[in-house]
């Protein structure tokens, strides 16, 4: 099939969202990672600190996100030569803010003067060993599960449970830009909550209002994973865990608070 080029085509004042943005419970509302990537990459782009690294961002998803037009801008809440906090918004045609992302950022050194911790990813398998697979939830036939090439080490995108899944993109952030590892970790974490989904998604719905990703290193380009689980609370309420990695280990930590309830 023909995708687009892109999650987001460039326009005078803002973004177009394509058709690979499309989420899986309604066909007019964006699933949250794209906006989560382009969030990241107007953050690193507003922030201060030169070749500076983002180790952790949390966002508030404030309303759904239309397919369309977008527009964000991003600030320095906290200024600094060693570290900064910036904050980046994104509103729809209407200018509403829709999603907030509030990320530290640091300096960083590569003079070998401290040891990394190299802990191994935990996937079950490589992406070579694990198993295509296409999300069967989607309403429509080219959407969000086809901005990402999709390979279960464990686990099913169909079928309830944990699961662990390899991913890289078929597509661009932004047309005409490569898509970074930051980027592509963030279009892939937010579907954390997806793959490990606990109840039917024809009998529930379970969005998340936040998604929060915390990293020691940054991923490197390639395959990049996640081994997710969600946890019921009993009460409408619930959180997804999600351990995030590339082929030479674990990279960081992401949560989401999901809201639940019956269709």
């Amino acid at each position: 099939m023909d995708l687009p080029p892109a999650l987001y085509l460039p326009q005078e004042d803002g973004f177009e969202a394509t058709a690979l943005t499309i989420g899986p419970w309604d066909p007019g509302l964006q699933h949250a990672g794209p906006p989560a990537a382009l969030l990241a990459r107007e953050a690193e782009r507003g922030g201060g600190i030169a070749g500076g690294q983002t180790v952790r961002l949390t966002y508030d998803i404030f309303g759904p996100v239309p397919v369309g037009p977008v527009r964000v801008r991003a600030s320095v809440v906290r200024p600094g030569r060693r570290i900064e906090l910036v904050e980046a918004v994104l509103t729809g045609p209407d200018d509403r803010p829709l999603m907030r992302l509030s990320a530290w950022r640091m300096r960083v050194r590569e003079d070998g003067a401290f040891p990394a911790d190299g802990h191994a990813h935990p996937a079950p398998a490589g992406p070579d060993e694990s198993r295509p697979q296409d999300a069967a939830f989607f309403t429509e036939e080219i959407a969000y599960h086809r901005a990402l090439e999709w390979r279960f080490a464990a686990g099913s995108f169909n079928e309830p449970g944990p699961a662990v899944a390899w991913t890289r993109p078929r597509c661009q952030l932004v047309d005409g830009e490569p898509m970074s590892p930051l980027q592509h970790l963030l279009v892939m974490t937010d579907a954390a909550s997806g793959i490990s989904a606990a109840l039917d998604w024809n009998r529930a719905t379970f969005a998340n209002v936040d998604l929060s990703v915390a990293l020691t290193r940054l991923p490197r380009a390639g395959w990049l994973g996640m081994d997710a689980a969600t946890v019921l609370g009993g009460t409408g309420a619930a959180q997804c865990f999600a351990v995030l990695f590339d082929t030479d280990g674990a990279v960081g930590r992401s949560t989401q608070s999901l809201f639940v309830e019956p269709r």
